[in-house]
């Protein structure tokens, strides 16, 4: 199929979806619905740091090494081994490959990459703990500072790989986006992106060195969730996420349905700069007085997992127990306020110094149900909260500027290397809580560098109780979440630890290969 077909096509699917029509599904095409739609250009500068966004990367873009429902597989190396005596690891690279403008792929290449992304950083892959990489015939080592446990999840199988003849000239990576920008490895190319309408068309790469692509595009078309379920079932997508009360009536009618890990949570950000919740008496009454498991009930209707405020889900294997929970406790969250000198007035709302106490919460519109809820479950206890409806973007923006009081919230990556605590804790990102404190940085450093597993999980665990006793940020619950998909040659899953550095979305470009 042709790139002005396969347009047709798309726009084609598109229109029905908004009017609510049903249109069918070519069978050299698949499709995936999305309600966000626009995740960002397809190239490590330039998509959206969020998990869809990388997903769409990769298929375009490969890093050393992939993932697959297992573990670890070959990428552009075909294996590779820990040196421990020089801290290193020594990729022998694949032979064969080619980049999509037919120039061949080489050492060099990878070399250029760990250089160029020192200069200019990629969200999703930290190299700091990298001093070098040397190129040989067919293979490459990188040299580490010192040992770093979480090296081949979050950068060895994460990490894209840039081709040096096209990106050795851009010095503005954010902002370019000539022709070239999406020139990459991987089993697909880019053929179409539409930012205003939110969509993606891949066309299938015939020199690919890796096994043989098993439909020849792939699509994404944003459909609102609401629409989902019935998109897929009149024939429109091939593959949704939907919500829980759809489950039973797609498996019912031969629909696929599998279901993910807790390795995405909901959370409250909360702007521990500003008084008075940069208190941390203040921030504990707020856990306290918050029921995460009326959460679970209502805004998940019992469909998923109360947060730990530790951060870690309870089924994960780096799970801690001994972090402080905050069980609902009104009266406690009262008595604590009250040593902050706030009491009830006459209307039952706290105040202080004659000022009522009034707090501001940033709601996306998927959480809509949980701002309700935590307004009223403030209220109780006498705190007055405004909700204000932003979009995703908007509300990350804010975070990301200090713009806010309180947010909610999200992210995923708990099902990977526990390196995410550091990203979600001290990151520099709109994800992270960006919480500064001595101690706990040095437990975040030191459990990076414990190659033992006995000792790595005795230092996660501390930095769980650690953070837990801070609560910079609160972790509301861990929804269950449901893909549903049509049978077929392609078989979706999860990946084992989440694509790249945790990405917990079933949409493995392993799922699309022979």
């Amino acid at each position: 199929m042709n790139r002005l077909m396969a347009l047709c096509l798309g726009l084609a699917l598109l229109l029905p979806l908004l009017g609510g029509c049903a249109a069918p599904v070519e069978s050299d095409v698949y499709t995936i619905a999305d309600p966000v739609g626009d995740w960002g250009y397809p190239n490590p500068f330039r998509h959206y740091l969020r998990g869809p966004g990388y997903v769409r990367t990769s298929l375009v873009f490969e890093p050393l090494v992939w993932k697959d429902a297992d573990g670890f597989v070959p990428g552009l190396a075909r294996d590779w081994q820990y040196l421990a005596d020089e801290c290193a690891y020594r990729f022998h690279l694949q032979e064969g490959v080619v980049w999509h403008d037919g120039q061949v792929f080489t050492a060099d290449d990878v070399v250029f990459s760990f250089d160029y992304y020192a200069q200019h950083p990629y969200g999703f892959a930290d190299i700091m703990a990298v001093e070098r990489v040397e190129a040989a015939a067919g293979e490459v080592t990188v040299y580490l500072k010192e040992p770093d446990a979480s090296f081949f999840d979050n950068v060895a199988a994460t990490l894209p790989i840039l081709p040096k003849h096209i990106w050795q000239d851009v010095t503005d990576p954010v902002h370019w986006d000539e022709e070239g920008a999406a020139i990459g490895t991987g089993p697909y190319r880019l053929a179409d992106y539409s930012q205003e309408h939110g969509t993606y068309l891949y066309e299938a790469f015939p020199a690919y060195y890796g096994p043989g692509q098993k439909v020849e595009s792939i699509r994404f078309v944003r459909v609102a969730a609401e629409l989902a379920p019935a998109a897929l079932q009149n024939g429109e997508v091939d593959a949704v996420e939907v919500p829980p009360e759809a489950v039973a009536e797609l498996q019912e009618q031969g629909f696929h349905v599998i279901v993910r890990d807790h390795d995405w949570c909901a959370r409250l950000m909360i702007n521990h700069r500003q008084e008075p919740l940069a208190d941390v008496r203040f921030r504990q009454a707020l856990a306290y007085a918050i029921d995460r498991q009326e959460l679970v009930q209502f805004s998940l209707r019992g469909h998923g997992l109360a947060g730990s405020p530790g951060i870690i889900a309870p089924d994960s294997p780096w799970y801690d127990a001994g972090a402080p929970q905050y069980d609902y406790d009104p009266e406690m969250a009262q008595e604590l306020l009250a040593e902050l000198g706030y009491q009830p007035g006459e209307d039952g709302r706290l105040q202080k110094s004659g000022q009522v106490l009034q707090l501001e919460l940033l709601v996306k519109p998927d959480r809509a149900r949980d701002g309700q809820l935590l307004q009223e479950q403030l209220a109780r206890i006498g705190i007055k909260v405004e909700l204000r409806g932003l979009d995703d973007k908007s509300v990350d923006a804010r975070v990301q500027e200090w713009q806010f009081q309180l947010a909610l919230s999200g992210h995923g990556g708990l099902g990977g290397d526990p390196r995410i605590l550091n990203s979600v804790i001290t990151g520099p990102g709109f994800n992270s809580a960006r919480y500064q404190d001595e101690e706990l940085e040095g437990l975040l450093q030191a459990q990076l560098t414990a190659m033992d597993r006995e000792q790595r999980q005795l230092l996660v665990g501390q930095v769980q109780r650690l953070f837990a006793q801070r609560v910079p940020a609160l972790t509301l619950y861990y929804p269950d979440a449901y893909w549903a998909y049509r049978a077929g040659e392609v078989e979706l899953y999860f990946t084992a630890g989440g694509i790249g550095c945790g990405v917990p979305i079933p949409l493995n470009k392993l799922s699309f290969l022979e």
